[in-house]
């Protein structure tokens, strides 16, 4: 299976996933193709409430509706995935990943808003680039589905991006900086469980 060209979206993360959780797919597939699951229907969910929310944002509203189309599109071709893998889907605890990076979060507007978005891009990115590493070892008849992907959530990463930048309306490297230190910290760091977005196996 060939690998897919290295995009943005991989170059704008500070560090890449670690061998280890590489490592501990085969014996967590099942936990992963759950919890990648829950991911998508999770940014589908994110995308609409972003559409009732911020009703005057005509390019937001653009956006994010076709996001949510594309992400509950993904989420059934997982679960078809599950299906044929005979994976039953089934409840599991909250990661520690995107609470952590929500708890970054400003809490006036507009402040919320373009840290909601650059959160976006940092979970869109980490996601692309974890799709492009699942490929080195994922079975073929697996992996299919995480290279049709890549591309998909490098776009959803550059639209989150060019949105919380439109919307601040000046410099916000330094916010980008405080989510992607972040990141770089809960994807290297010692993990308790095993998800899609997990630390190191702890």
């Amino acid at each position: 299976m060939s690998r897919p060209d290295l995009n943005p979206a991989l170059e704008f993360l500070h560090c890449p996933t670690p061998d280890a959780w590489l490592a501990a797919v085969p014996t967590h597939l099942d936990v992963l193709l759950i919890d990648h699951a829950n991911c998508e229907k999770k940014a589908a969910s994110t995308a609409v409430s972003l559409l009732y929310k911020y009703i005057d944002q005509a390019e937001l509203l653009d956006k994010m509706s076709r996001l949510a189309r594309e992400e509950l599109r993904h989420f059934e071709q997982v679960l078809e995935l599950m299906r044929s893998e005979q994976i039953i889907y089934k409840h599991l605890s909250p990661a520690r990943y995107a609470q952590q990076l929500h708890s970054l979060v400003r809490k006036q507007e507009p402040e919320k808003l373009v840290d909601l978005l650059i959160l976006g891009a940092v979970v869109e990115a980490r996601s692309c680039e974890r799709f492009v590493r699942l490929l080195e070892i994922l079975p073929e008849r697996i992996g299919e589905l995480y290279r049709q992907l890549v591309h998909s959530e490098a776009r959803h990463f550059q639209d989150y991006l060019s949105l919380a930048q439109s919307i601040a309306g000046e410099n916000i490297d330094d916010r980008i900086e405080s989510f992607l230190s972040k990141d770089a910290i809960l994807i290297t760091t010692p993990d308790p469980d095993f998800r899609f977005h997990s630390g190191v196996p702890g």
